[in-house]
């Protein structure tokens, strides 16, 4: 089985609760190896209880090479955008850029029937 390394960008109600969901599928080839959250919140204190390392978006971009799904749950079209710009610079063309929508798609996939939060709206690519 191949094995997909994933970060996730923003650990609020959705974030927290999809690393939450990931961290399950880690038999099925899921390598959560990154996440990055300012804030100090549930997801931001799971990925800690897991080992995983929480950096800025400059230290996610510099690792950014060994990272094949980048999960960006902010619901920020500012952080999108400087993430897309940043992984530009930084020459990476193999990290793709999962937004919220791919986010449910997954998570439909993965769940046992119950939703996940839907606090952004719809964000957009």
């Amino acid at each position: 089985m191949q094995k997909q390394s994933v970060a996730i960008v923003g650990l609020g109600r959705v974030g927290s609760v999809f690393l939450e969901k990931l961290l399950g599928q880690s038999d099925k080839g899921i390598a959560i190896i990154a996440v990055a959250e300012k804030g100090e919140t549930a997801g931001a204190a799971l990925a800690k209880a897991h080992g995983i390392d929480n950096f800025t978006l400059d230290q996610l971009i510099a690792k950014s090479t060994n990272i094949d799904i980048l999960f960006e749950l902010t619901g920020s079209a500012d952080v999108r955008q400087e993430l897309r710009d940043k992984l530009m610079a930084s020459g990476n063309h193999h990290t793709v850029i999962a937004t919220e929508g791919i986010a449910s798609l997954i998570w439909v996939l993965i769940s046992d029937g119950e939703n996940l939060p839907d606090v952004h709206g719809k964000t957009g690519y």
